[in-house]
């Protein structure tokens, strides 16, 4: 399929595919929500604690860089696993332009390195984040209470209605250790039907820039 790079409104970029009319990020604000969803509504719940990531669609990279820039503000130690399918090339990669969005110029080793760094490996990008990459289709995770939060960030249900099923969110149920957390920009009502079937208890919350809810998913 046919991808092109684009800038959305809060001016990074990201991937377009033109069969699907699909993006990688909202075309609102590639950061702006991957901040909102995965940042503020994720990762911040867990101060002052030790946390392991499973990340569904690790694409351009933004939510692992925008993880590793935000880690120390809340005390963490993080063990980062990015599964994706259909990684994008290091051309489209090296097009994106979060370094300079972000004014991380200071860090663009690290997302050079998200990108270069072998898959199925360990990689110590600091004393205190160890980042993994695995490739991956969604349906062949079968981790089990390994992880304390979860980024989902697959395509739309509109154009990939089988990754939002209730036997995918019962693979991210068994994923996830006791009161473990899943994060998506995504809040429609089957998606919500298919995670309470999955076992979630599950919460509405205030959508990135440009969309009105999202769902937060707790294993209790």
């Amino acid at each position: 399929m046919k991808r092109n790079i684009i800038q959305t409104r809060d001016g990074s970029t990201t991937i377009h595919i033109e069969e699907w009319d699909e993006c990688y990020h909202s075309r609102f604000g590639a950061i702006q929500e991957a901040q909102h969803v995965f940042i503020k509504k994720g990762l911040s719940l867990f101060e002052n604690e030790s946390v392991s990531i499973l990340e569904i669609g690790f694409g351009t990279g933004l939510n692992a860089f925008i993880t590793f820039l935000e880690f120390h503000k809340f005390n963490q130690k993080i063990n980062y696993v990015a599964v994706e399918g259909y990684p994008v090339t290091l051309e489209e990669a090296s097009l994106m332009n979060y370094v300079a969005e972000l004014n991380a110029e200071n860090n663009r080793p690290i997302f050079d390195k998200l990108h270069e760094c072998n898959w199925e490996e360990p990689h110590v990008l600091s004393e205190d984040f160890i980042f993994t990459k695995r490739k991956q289709f969604f349906a062949d995770i079968n981790d089990f209470e390994k992880f304390d939060l979860i980024y989902f960030d697959a395509f739309g249900f509109d154009v990939q209605p089988e990754l939002w099923t209730a036997t995918i969110f019962k693979k991210m149920y068994d994923a996830l250790k006791k009161q473990g957390v899943l994060v998506t920009y995504a809040a429609r009502g089957v998606i919500k039907r298919n995670m309470i079937e999955a076992g979630f208890r599950v919460e509405k919350h205030e959508g990135a820039p440009g969309k009105r809810e999202m769902f937060r998913a707790i294993k209790e």
